[in-house]
């Protein structure tokens, strides 16, 4: 299941997350995509910052850098059919050199935010739940496809 915080939502509200460039300015956040180790459960109320999450994030190592991969790729779309505006981005990448990396799911988090300016510094923007554990071994990497968010 795929989870926005409802403080994200507000964000967006007041204008305070810039997923794609800002009025032609070319200035767009800083969004980065985590691995959370097994067993997390996100909480969309109680989980706002990287901070709120950074105990369960998978550990460094393996091949996995702790802060995580910048997303790349950004694109806007309206779809008036199904009266939704979405954002995508290129797929992430993990590529396991030792021993095994598992994760549950992953948080997209705007690297940019910061409390003195808006409301939550290092703001979660989403939760995607892997349905189940995904497990990586050496040369088997990890992939998050189709890396997306929608509003309606």
């Amino acid at each position: 299941m795929n989870q926005v915080p409802n403080s994200a939502k507000v964000m967006y509200l007041k204008g305070q997350l810039h997923l794609s460039d800002k009025a032609g300015t070319g200035a767009v956040d800083s969004l980065k995509m985590i691995l959370m180790i097994e067993g997390f459960v996100f909480d969309k109320d109680s989980h706002h910052a990287y901070a709120d999450v950074i105990a369960s994030e998978v550990a460094n190592g393996n091949g996995y850098t702790t802060g995580g991969i910048e997303l790349t790729g950004v694109a806007c779309a309206v779809d008036n059919t199904n009266d939704l505006g979405s954002v995508t981005w290129s797929n992430v990448q993990w590529d396991v050199v030792t021993g095994n990396v598992a994760a549950s799911g992953s948080i997209i988090y705007d690297d940019t935010t910061d409390s003195a300016t808006e409301d939550y510094t290092d703001a979660i923007i989403s939760y995607k739940d892997a349905n189940g554990t995904i497990n990586a071994s050496p040369g088997t990497p990890i992939i998050i496809s189709g890396v997306k968010e929608t509003a309606s």
